[in-house]
């Protein structure tokens, strides 16, 4: 098991329940990230996203773990769900493009992008970073929902992947429609 594969285990044994540190109603940091949608990359603006609509931003651990897996199998599921509602879905973790392109095809089926953020400066700009350790660090499990106007409409952080979805679509079905 790499380095990073056994913190990520040993913080599941030991932390508690998380929290986003981003609330409702405060300004969505604005970012550029390389990203990654069936294998193919291309740059993620929320600027540009936001345009089109609301955006679910979610950051995960570690691609290919069971609970990061688990998640993107359920995202991909609800993806067509998401765009039904207007919204733009994406992952983001501090994974390499390479092993992210991997994921996108496997983990996300395709259906939806995942950024890479291997310095953390997004996740740390939405206070999503479980741990870091010099130049390594991971991020947290938190899921935001940002509105069209760029500001957090919904944030919800607990390291079990099973609400994620559920709640993330709820919470973009009940945003105002334009």
């Amino acid at each position: 098991m790499n380095r990073v594969a056994s913190l990520v285990l040993a913080l599941n044994l030991l932390a508690t329940s998380a929290f986003a540190a981003l609330k409702p109603g405060d300004a969505a940091p604005d970012f550029t990230a390389a990203a990654t949608l069936g294998g193919q990359e291309f740059s993620f603006s929320l600027a540009a996203a936001l345009k089109k609509g609301p955006v679910v931003l979610y950051f995960f651990p570690k691609a290919f773990t069971s609970g990061c897996t688990a998640e993107a199998h359920d995202f991909a599921e609800a993806a067509a769900s998401f765009t039904a509602a207007g919204a733009t879905l994406i992952g983001m973790s501090s994974d390499n493009l390479d092993t992210l392109h991997k994921f996108s095809t496997q983990a996300c089926s395709s259906k939806f992008p995942v950024a890479a953020d291997p310095d953390l400066k997004v996740i740390k700009a939405y206070d999503a970073a479980l741990i870091r350790v010099g130049s390594m660090g991971i991020a947290d499990r938190i899921s935001y929902v940002i509105g069209a106007d760029g500001k957090i409409a919904y944030a919800y952080s607990d390291r079990n992947p099973d609400k994620h979805v559920e709640n993330t679509l709820a919470a973009v079905k009940a945003l105002p429609k334009k």
